[in-house]
């Protein structure tokens, strides 16, 4: 079909890259991003006038953070940005003259990865986004599934523990409560709290109080084998294992694709993930057990991904 571009919209640029039917990108452009929702819109166009000077384009992807209708126009909901029943496609199409899809943004990042990164070869694989809260995508059959109205797949939405924590959504004890960047961070100040001797280097990294601690402190504190950060991390991938055993008794992927920023620390998050999956995974000493592996795209997987699914004629299922 030709060039494409993808656009991610994050909370401090707008990114906006010409990619090939390959994945490659070959040109981007970003621009800050703005804090109202029209002007969201106008950041948006820029950024694809910008990554588009010189490149035949055809079509355009957006990767929005939200709830997005079944027909990839619409934004029913968005939690940082005020859209709702936002006809984003329409008003953007406007703007730019280019065709224009509308994607959930994990989904996006999702087909990202399915197709260029780490899923290549698999026909079923679920990715989860392990961030500053947590997301993913779900492909069966080569085919990236929505659900009946568009917004399937919002897996750090299940709730993991009845009665549980507060959630932003407004429930309580949603899976992305306990399997964060969020969640890290709070498991290591709890810690830290209870046990100060056993933190005195992942203390020493931020203003020496638990409530200085940043994730980057922790991530810093595990490698040198300070014993708070290592439980902390023990914990989350507890709780993120155990999602995981779940989503294969739904869907049975071949693979696992973890991504997002807890992803970059590779085999420190990874390796208790596996096992904590392989602990709760029901008749896991019997049965096929789905790889988990780390994302290969990195930042980038979202806006391949828009651009991907900008060629589909049709909205997928």
């Amino acid at each position: 079909m030709g060039l494409t571009i993808g656009v991610d919209i994050g909370g401090t640029k707008i990114a906006a890259g010409v990619v090939d039917e390959e994945g490659n990108i070959l040109s981007t452009f970003k621009v800050p991003t703005p804090s109202t929702s029209q002007a969201i819109v106008d950041a948006i166009a820029s950024a694809v006038e910008g990554a588009r000077a010189g490149h035949d384009v055809v079509a355009v992807g957006i990767g929005a953070a939200g709830y997005v209708n079944r027909q990839r126009s619409t934004v029913y909901f968005a939690p940082n940005i005020d859209w709702r029943q936002e006809p984003l496609k329409a008003k953007v199409e406007e703007r730019v003259g280019l065709p224009v899809v509308v994607e959930n943004d994990a989904n996006a990042a999702a087909w990202g990865e399915y197709k260029f990164g780490a899923g290549k070869g698999h026909r079923n694989v679920i990715c989860i986004t392990l961030g500053t809260g947590l997301g993913g995508g779900i492909i069966i059959g080569n085919k990236l599934r929505r659900g009946h109205f568009g917004v399937a797949a919002e897996f750090g939405h299940i709730r993991m523990v009845p009665d549980g924590l507060l959630c932003g959504c407004g429930s309580q004890g949603c899976w992305e409560q306990y399997a964060s960047g969020r969640a890290l961070v709070r498991y290591a100040m709890q810690r830290a709290n209870a046990t100060p001797e056993n933190a005195e280097y992942l203390l020493s990294l931020g203003d020496g109080t638990p409530e200085g601690i940043e994730g980057k402190h922790i991530s810093m504190a595990a490698r040198q084998g300070d014993p708070v950060a290592v439980d902390s991390y023990r914990e989350l991938a507890r709780w993120a294992g155990a999602g995981l055993a779940d989503l294969a008794s739904l869907f049975d992927p071949s693979a696992f694709i973890v991504g997002g920023g807890l992803s970059d620390e590779g085999e420190l998050v990874l390796d208790p993930i596996r096992k904590s999956y392989k602990r709760w995974l029901v008749g896991g000493n019997w049965r096929p057990v789905a790889d988990v592996i780390a994302a290969q795209l990195g930042n980038k997987a979202g806006l391949v991904g828009a651009a991907d699914l900008a060629r589909e004629p049709d909205p997928v299922m």
